[in-house]
């Protein structure tokens, strides 16, 4: 019997049927529709599943953004969900629909468990995990195992602070890395630049359509504030990788999520800027590399959860 994994997004489910190997065989997407509220969102997860495997799986890992109970099985705090999804027996409200055990974990902290157990993990025992979004979030991998730490919240990397008394981040902190590194900010960046007609290459790639402006498309383009705006991003992301490096000495740092499709003209700076600030240690073997596991760190990391009953 096949295992689920389920990416539950604030606009969108994602959910994938696999193997224990990480093969996928099924994958579809349908809108949150978060609105209804948590009980009706879960009875359409196991309506999808239910849809996607009518034979039933053997168990099902499930993301969530943001804090979540590991032992029992409910989500804490989800911050961007109406309600905020607080006390929820997400794992027991499922399981009755299902017929299977389900386990829970930060949808971050999941895309890190597939990479440790299908991407850079099978190469290295120590690595670091961001992941590069609409927000910036990340796990910790030491000596082969993902760390959870006292609340399952290690790996917040989005949220150290990288300018002192910096603007005010979502979180209730100031000068967060997400607020200089994620793609709401290079993407604001961009479309400043456009209205102030300093990204004409820029603004004729997104056929003059502001929303289609992404950090992508910002890779493609020749304006020199729009390069000027990648490096400045990469150098508030390196001031957050050297912070973490620093801190935990790790063999790889691992760059994932959507930003990581941008490459070297993200990754090239990042290093220079890390090199630039570790100073403590030599680190000429420290490796800044993008994700094995790409757009479905998340997806393998559901499967990974599932196949390990939540045992991390």
């Amino acid at each position: 019997m096949a295992l689920a994994s389920v990416d539950l997004g604030g606009t969108n489910i994602a959910a994938a049927i696999g193997t224990a190997d990480g093969e996928i065989l099924a994958e579809r997407q349908i809108p949150t529709d978060s609105h209804l509220g948590p009980h009706a969102v879960l009875d359409r997860i196991a309506a999808l599943l239910n849809e996607m495997a009518p034979e039933g799986v053997e168990a099902l890992g499930l993301g969530v953004p943001g804090l979540v109970n590991l032992n029992e099985g409910k989500t804490l705090f989800l911050p961007n969900l109406p309600t905020q999804w607080r006390n929820i027996a997400v794992a027991s409200l499922l399981e009755a629909s299902l017929g299977c055990p389900v386990y829970l974990l930060n949808d971050a902290r999941m895309a890190a468990l597939g990479e440790l157990d299908f991407g850079h993990g099978r190469s290295v025992s120590d690595f670091v995990f961001f992941t590069l979004g609409t927000g910036i979030g990340g796990g910790i991998v030491l000596d082969g195992r993902l760390r959870m730490g006292a609340l399952g919240s290690a790996g917040e990397l989005g949220h150290q602070t990288v300018v002192a008394d910096g603007p005010l981040c979502g979180c209730g902190s100031r000068g967060c890395l997400e607020l200089f590194a994620s793609a709401p900010a290079l993407i604001a960046e961009a479309v400043r630049l456009i209205r102030m007609g300093q990204a004409p290459h820029l603004l004729e790639l997104a056929g003059g359509d502001l929303n289609q402006v992404s950090p992508i498309l910002m890779t493609q383009a020749n304006d020199s504030g729009v390069a000027a705006a990648i490096e400045r991003a990469a150098h508030y992301l390196g001031i957050g990788v050297a912070n973490v490096v620093t801190t935990l000495h790790p063999e790889m740092v691992v760059i994932g999520g959507g930003l990581a499709q941008m490459g070297e003209r993200l990754l090239a700076p990042l290093r220079e800027e890390v090199t630039r600030r570790v100073k403590m240690f030599p680190i000429d073997n420290l490796k800044i590399e993008a994700s094995l596991t790409g757009p479905r760190a998340g997806t393998l990391g559901g499967l990974a959860l599932a196949r390990r009953r939540g045992m991390i």
